[in-house]
């Protein structure tokens, strides 16, 4: 199915590792932008945090794994290279963090009056104040752990905190080193006086630690963290899912080290001991300024001050899902009339995904609900709606992916109470997640029954609904609910899969209808009749899928790619992608919908879904992407996707080298910020396809496209 391609690979793709790198370099540098709100700017220093612990558990581990077996990655970079290059790497993102968190937003925010104090700084009762929640929050949930004769060196769990103690005997004057891990229940960051002052919480144990030790002499103290292999495989041929996947959440918590976080203050001896200890490679351990957990600063985020964040965003009621007197419709009614696009988190999620649940619920024409559940959260209604839609009688079916990372304990306790409940749950398959979003009605309607369905890019997550961009279509097309339907029953049932009229699925047909519709804009285009391509996604690195892309580059096809995270393809290589460009949007939300365009003379086609342009999502995943038909909704997608590659206030562009460079208008050029664009614009009561943006903004994407902007 791929296309040869001459180029040598180190020219055609980009290490994986290395783009995801980059990708959360970007994250980071929005924690430097002073146009930013500040308490926002300490968020993003968070997010960037928590996906590097992330990397490490899944992605680094792997290269461990590689190393340790004598294999090489599927892109065949030998990977203790790759290893060292993300080791350099990411001494030099840290530094980079520590100089804007210490030098430039930690000194902001005091001088807004919210202070991380060190210890030593603090007024007599502020100290005191201290000792009172040490004795009577602190010091209870305690546990010291020594090591020596019949005390082995105690198991360190994953990503917590610890306070590594050299404690000495004073009447023998033997040393021994000790462990204190610092309770998960507490806050990293312990609020003094009644402004918002706060001191690090390891100061304040390490400051209590004689109680902990008494008759003891404290040497010295110093923080630690370590980061372990947190991924996993479910065997072939596991009898239950489930049952499988709590063991191997049970083993997770002893995965290997693959990262060991040391004050930078500690003690040579108390390191060389931690690094023996853990049997961490060296070039995997990183001495870092306090504070290790940067978690912690969640505290901050959480402070009362508008000003320093922000401004509130309200997802509005789509016009189409509200009567003049703004009560709520008759959801499949206007269904019937013709499909409805939606767009998060500029539209609401609970007034349209929830309500058409909780629509279907209510409704005693409805005989069935059949729903996919990747992630949700805790307070998702979707989830008890559908326990109580089987109470009610109905035919309720969840299809729940148990191996969703790092969701897998509450995706297995949604599991069993839905069972509980009467619903049909199936748990998925082994080494095949289901990822796709759908949800299916079914209605009895005039003496038949009537599909309706909703397919989605994101979950059906009222959380991430208000912090994700994604689409989704609420449709009663013949076609595609037909497919949807079929798709459960084959998910539910056992049979093999089908070709479909309307979607495209993976693992099956999916990376091969993408390439028809490439290779189709590269047949049809001429000079006189430019074909163009316009890809969104959160990852490009499927190798079949690039060759493709490089072969309708070379035919002449405009090609544009909105990549928010890892881009292995190379643009604007002379001879090999001389018309493709790559574009990265970083922001306030994150961007994650999966939409795809197709323009030729003879016909533009659009579709978008779950999967992104990955071997795991064409070959290992449950993946639907469906057509838009209606050619109102493809016009207001074809805008949306315009007004993000017009963008020149948080995206980034790729170069041919690798590196990103930060878009910024040019003298006299109009500021774009497409989301703050899409915000006004809904909040309006508008859409990005009213006729004056839609033609201003082609205008600007043609100009992009020609390299009027001398950019790539």
């Amino acid at each position: 199915m791929s296309t040869p391609n001459p180029a040598p690979a180190e020219l055609r793709l980009f290490n994986r590792e290395i783009s995801w790198l980059a990708f959360n370099h970007r994250v980071l540098s929005l924690a430097s932008d002073s146009s930013i709100p500040l308490l926002e700017r300490v968020r993003f220093c968070m997010i960037y945090a928590n996906n590097l612990d992330e990397f490490f558990m899944v992605r680094v581990a792997g290269m461990i794994d590689h190393v340790v077996q004598g294999t090489e990655p599927s892109d065949g970079a030998p990977p203790q290279e790759t290893l060292d290059e993300i080791a350099a790497r990411c001494r030099v993102m840290q530094a980079e963090l520590e100089d804007t968190l210490h030098s430039e937003l930690l000194p902001a925010l005091a001088a807004e009056g919210i202070e991380i104090v060190p210890l030593a700084a603090c007024s007599a009762e502020e100290r005191d104040e201290l000792e009172v929640v040490f004795d009577q929050q602190i010091y209870p949930v305690l546990t010291p752990l020594a090591v020596g004769p019949g005390q082995p060196f105690p198991y360190i769990s994953n990503l917590s905190l610890s306070i590594g103690i050299n404690v000495c005997d004073p009447s023998t004057g033997e040393t021994r080193f000790a462990r204190v891990k610092v309770p998960e229940v507490l806050p990293r960051l312990i609020q003094v006086g009644e402004g918002t002052r706060f001191v690090r919480i390891d100061e304040v144990i390490a400051t209590g630690l004689p109680a902990l030790f008494p008759g003891m002499e404290i040497v010295g103290s110093s923080t630690f963290r370590v980061t372990r292999d947190a991924d996993f495989q479910i065997q072939e041929g596991a009898d239950d899912l489930l049952e499988a996947v709590e063991r191997e959440l049970s083993r997770r918590r002893f995965g290997d080290v693959v990262r060991l976080e040391i004050d930078e203050t500690m003690p040579v001896d108390m390191r060389s001991m931690l690094i023996e200890a853990l049997d961490v490679d060296l070039r995997q351990v990183f001495a870092i300024r306090p504070p290790l957990d940067l978690s912690g600063l969640g505290v901050l985020t959480k402070v009362s001050r508008p000003d320093l964040r922000f401004s509130p965003w309200q997802p509005q009621v789509p016009a189409r899902l509200m009567t003049d007197d703004d009560k709520p419709v008759d959801l499949f009614a206007e269904i019937r009339k013709a499909d409805i696009l939606l767009h998060h988190p500029y539209e609401s999620f609970t007034a349209s995904v929830e309500r058409f649940i909780d629509q279907a619920v209510a409704d005693p024409n409805v005989l069935a609900i059949k729903h996919t559940i990747y992630r949700t959260s805790g307070d998702a209604p979707i989830v008890p709606a559908l326990a109580f839609a089987a109470e009610e009688g109905k035919q309720a079916v969840a299809l729940v992916e148990v191996t969703a990372r790092f969701d897998e304990e509450r995706n297995i306790r949604w599991a069993r109470a839905l069972e509980r409940a009467g619903v049909h749950v199936v748990h998925g398959s082994v080494g095949l997640k289901t990822h796709c979003k759908l949800a299916l009605v079914v209605r009895r309607e005039d003496g038949r029954t009537r599909r309706y369905v909703h397919i989605g890019t994101g979950n059906y997550n009222p959380a991430t609904a208000r912090a994700y961009t994604d689409f989704g279509i609420f449709t009663c097309d013949e076609e595609i609910t037909a497919d949807v339907a079929d798709l459960f029953n084959q998910l539910t049932g056992f049979a093999r899969p089908q070709r479909f009229d309307a979607i495209w699925t993976a693992p099956v047909h999916l990376r091969r209808h993408v390439v028809d519709e490439i290779r189709r804009c590269a047949r049809e285009h001429t000079p006189e009749e430019p074909a163009s391509i316009t890809l969104k996604m959160n990852s490009l690195v499927d190798a079949t899928i690039i060759d493709e892309l490089y072969t309708a580059s070379q035919a002449g096809v405009s090609i544009d790619l909105i990549v928010r995270g890892i881009c292995c393809l190379r643009p604007g290589v002379k001879g090999l992608s001389d018309t493709i460009r790559v574009v990265s949007i970083l922001g306030r939300f994150l961007e994650h919908a999966r939409v795809f365009r197709f323009v030729t003379n003879v016909e533009t086609t659009t579709y978008f879904g779950s999967a992104d342009m990955m071997p795991r999502n064409l070959d290992s995943r449950i993946e639907v992407i469906t057509p838009v038909r209606d050619a109102t909704l493809r016009e207001r997608i074809h805008a949306v996707l315009d007004l993000e590659l017009t963008d020149n206030s948080v995206s980034w562009n790729l170069l041919p080298d690798g590196t990103w460079r930060r878009r910024a208008p040019e003298p006299g050029q109009e500021r774009v910020c497409a989301q703050e664009e899409l915000m006004a614009l809904a909040a309006a009561g508008s859409t990005p396809d009213d006729q004056d943006r839609l033609t201003r903004r082609e205008e600007s994407a043609e100009r992009i496209r020609r390299g009027e902007r001398g950019e790539r």
